[in-house]
């Protein structure tokens, strides 16, 4: 959603830009090209970063690029002594470049080990989770980050399949789950280690909870008129984003038997998207992995 974020933004020609999570810069590079301000990539990807330098060369000293999780976004521009910027972005989940390099275990369509950690200095990767972790906790994170009702069975197959050896590969991983699901599901069109691949993936990176921190940073950190943009890829982070820009409109939150406000909410945002966006047919028969995207935008009141 390339054009989308960008017309959305409303980029200042002198602004100052925040990219929370940079990748290989297909998005920092088009805000780049749109200002003669500043701009800071943020990214906890050792590989995503070296791809983004190369990209992002030709701006000189008008970028930095900086490791970090995007939760981090505040303690890295007050070390940069960024005080206010005009606009934040936030491309949620595994991105492109993760899922084309197979090593990195992000994929089940090609044998690879299972790691599947954006940054490569965590200590838990998904062959810990998957080989280690009791099995009611394997159904938790299997049903909870993936909404997968077929939890139960396939924490159970996992669970069994481990006894003998551990799950070494993302194929081996991927065959243990659908031959846990019944016959119907592993003839539907989405592959059955789907949802657990995601759910696996998020608990790995602790994908969920750097997104609230990440937001209020963001927003506290936005000139007045600026503008954050998020993109999420699956209904947990869509729905965290949703609720979180809800709250910072001021939206009361009080039980509705009360008759007088007591939360005293003040409004920080006004959202500008009012059902979140998706990209254009055009774009997804050209990127078929764009087609779960929804774009949300906020502006600082």
């Amino acid at each position: 959603m390339l054009k989308e974020v960008i017309d959305w933004l409303c980029i200042n020609k002198e602004g100052i830009y925040v990219d929370g999570t940079v990748g290989g810069a297909g998005h920092a590079y088009e805000i780049l090209k749109s200002t003669n301000g500043f701009f800071v990539g943020i990214d906890c990807d050792d590989e995503a970063l070296l791809a983004a330098e190369a990209r992002l060369a030709e701006f000189g000293s008008r970028k930095v690029l900086v490791k970090a999780n995007f939760a981090e976004l505040g303690s890295v521009l007050e070390k940069l002594q960024i005080r206010k910027v005009d606009g934040v972005l936030l491309d949620l989940g595994v991105s492109s470049h993760q899922l084309d390099r197979i090593a990195r275990g992000f994929s089940f369509n090609q044998s690879a080990p299972l790691d599947m950690r954006m940054d490569r200095s965590l200590k838990i990767s998904a062959y810990d989770i998957v080989n280690s972790f009791a099995q009611k906790d394997l159904e938790k994170i299997i049903r909870t980050f993936g909404e997968e009702k077929m939890a139960s069975r396939i924490a159970r197959a996992i669970s069994q399949k481990r006894l003998s050896s551990p799950l070494e590969t993302t194929v081996e991983l991927a065959a243990v789950i659908a031959s846990a699901m019944p016959a119907k599901m592993r003839r539907q069109k989405i592959h059955p280690a789907t949802r657990t691949f995601q759910a696996i993936r998020i608990a790995v990176n602790n994908e969920l909870e750097s997104i609230r921190p990440a937001i209020n940073s963001a927003v506290s950190l936005l000139n007045s008129g600026g503008r954050i943009a998020i993109i999420s890829f699956h209904s947990l982070e869509d729905r965290i984003v949703k609720n979180e820009f809800r709250a910072l409109t001021g939206t009361c939150s009080c039980p509705k038997d009360v008759p007088i406000c007591t939360c005293k909410r003040e409004a920080a945002l006004k959202v500008l998207t009012k059902k979140a966006l998706i990209p254009a047919t055009a774009e997804i028969a050209a990127n078929p992995r764009s087609r779960s995207a929804k774009l949300r935008v906020a502006q600082r009141v």
